[in-house]
């Protein structure tokens, strides 16, 4: 039902905004009116004047701090953008009339959702789009693209109520859905045990992550779902830290194994060394080669066989000749 959707509204300024979404919300069947963090009293006369008849509306909004907490509960979020392009503003991005169906089919097995809207003067930021599973764009003349928010607010609700009325209402399949804080708790785990084991790493780990957000967000996740990758980001973590304990890493700069551990495993040591860690190998407690991970991709100029970002020392030929098969 369309009651199962919320307006949110991020940090409004203008009361009369705020007022003319409560009534376009009543026109459209919409109930629920949420504002993240406003810089406008909710009393003010601005407002009432402009939410003919929906003053009901207005006067049951809630109004919280956080982003997180206006869609806690939802399984689906959709944001709104003048801008787009970029990074965060490219994926899932669709016109109201190409979103909205995602959202009916939710609401139509009665789980919640929200269409987001930002601030006045410069819309969602970065980090809040890059929390919603859709993004819509409003086709606007390129000159001037900024739409009233009351205005984007009319378009989208009554592309939404089109939407519904087009579903299948009939006989609904209710699934357990994933709901919002849900699916950051396991992104926000996920992205640890990634961390963990260097698929996430350097520069270009953020918008790596956004990729994998946006790829598994599309595909309205259940609860069993959500709980499956979140064993398996603790399944790495566990991994990770035993081996790790195995090989005696102590989170310094070097660490030491025998000769006979790292013939048994290097390539997996070789994988978990950092940017500037060494990895000195022993023999009767003496270092016979060192395995230094270089920050830069063109390694210095010294003993020993170079590829990538990798390289190998030995005290002599014997023992390098026994390493370099294992060479990255």
């Amino acid at each position: 039902m369309l009651k199962h959707c919320r307006v949110v509204l991020v940090q409004p300024r203008i009361a009369g905004n705020i007022g003319a979404t409560a009534r376009i919300m009543h026109n459209m069947g919409l109930t629920e009116l949420v504002l993240v963090a406003p810089e406008v009293d909710l009393s003010d006369p601005r407002a009432r004047q402009q939410s003919t008849q929906g003053e009901e509306i207005l006067d049951r909004a809630h109004v919280v701090d956080d982003f997180g907490d206006a869609v806690a509960d939802c399984v689906l979020v959709a944001g709104t953008a003048a801008r787009t392009g970029g990074l965060f503003r490219r994926q899932s991005l669709g016109t109201p009339e190409e979103i909205m169906p995602h959202l009916a089919k939710v609401l139509a097995a009665d789980h919640p959702a929200a269409l987001v809207f930002g601030p006045e003067p410069r819309g969602l930021t970065n980090a809040d789009v890059t929390k919603c599973h859709y993004l819509i764009h409003i086709p606007t003349e390129p000159e001037y693209p900024a739409l009233n928010l009351s205005h984007a607010v009319a378009i989208c609700l009554y592309e939404l109520r089109l939407a519904w009325q087009k579903n299948d209402l009939s006989s609904p399949q209710r699934e357990l859905l994933a709901t919002f804080a849900a699916q950051e708790h396991m992104f926000a785990q996920l992205r640890t045990a990634l961390e963990e084991i260097h698929f996430l790493y350097g520069p270009k780990a953020d918008s790596l992550m956004h990729a994998l957000r946006h790829l598994l967000g599309r595909a309205n996740m259940t609860e069993m779902e959500v709980d499956v990758l979140l064993g398996l980001a603790r399944q790495i973590g566990w991994y990770v830290h035993q081996d790790r304990g195995k090989i005696q890493r102590k989170g310094s700069s070097m660490s030491k194994v025998t000769i006979q551990e790292a013939q048994a495993k290097l390539p997996d040591l070789i994988h978990q060394l950092m940017p500037g860690e060494e990895l000195v190998i022993t023999e009767n407690d003496l270092p016979v080669a060192k395995l230094v991970a270089q920050a830069a991709e063109k390694p210095r100029p010294m003993a020993g066989r170079c590829k990538g970002m990798l390289t190998i020392l030995a005290e002599d030929d014997e023992h390098l000749q026994d390493f370099k098969e294992y060479m990255p």
